[in-house]
């Protein structure tokens, strides 16, 4: 059995591949947001705070990063990768948006909703590209 260490136990985060049917009223956009401190693109996420579900971050993360309220649909795959020498551990979900507006701030500074294609270009991460591919499943069922 393995004892987790403050230093060695999992960072533990949750997040949205968040999307809206598309003004045109031909399919759907992606939400990305991006953070200067890395400059990169993403799905919004963030870390779990103490005794908050995985769910709960989720819809919080969202409307703190994208200003929109959402609704978890499908859960979407688990993503785990290393950050500064520890594992982390990212539960995504399916996200529909509700409505909302965004405001710039320190961790996110621009929003863009974008068809899936331009989506898929624009994520830096391939892990992030798959949960694309992921969301694109599970609403094409």
């Amino acid at each position: 059995m393995t004892h987790e260490t403050p230093e060695t136990a999992p960072v533990r985060a949750a997040g949205c591949v968040l999307w809206r049917p598309a003004p045109s009223g031909r399919g759907i956009e992606i939400a990305l947001v991006h953070r200067p401190k890395y400059d990169d693109w993403s799905h919004p996420k963030g870390k779990r705070k103490p005794g908050e579900s995985a769910g709960e971050c989720a819809v919080r993360e969202v409307l703190e990063e994208t200003g929109q309220s959402c609704a978890l649909g499908v859960r979407l795959p688990t993503v785990r990768y290393p950050v500064a020498g520890r594992p982390k551990e990212v539960v995504y979900w399916a996200a529909r948006a509700l409505g909302g507006s965004f405001v710039p701030g320190r961790e996110v500074d621009r929003l863009c909703w974008l068809p899936p294609e331009a989506a898929r270009a624009r994520l830096s991460q391939a892990r992030d590209r798959e949960l694309l591919e992921a969301l694109l499943s599970a609403l094409a069922h």
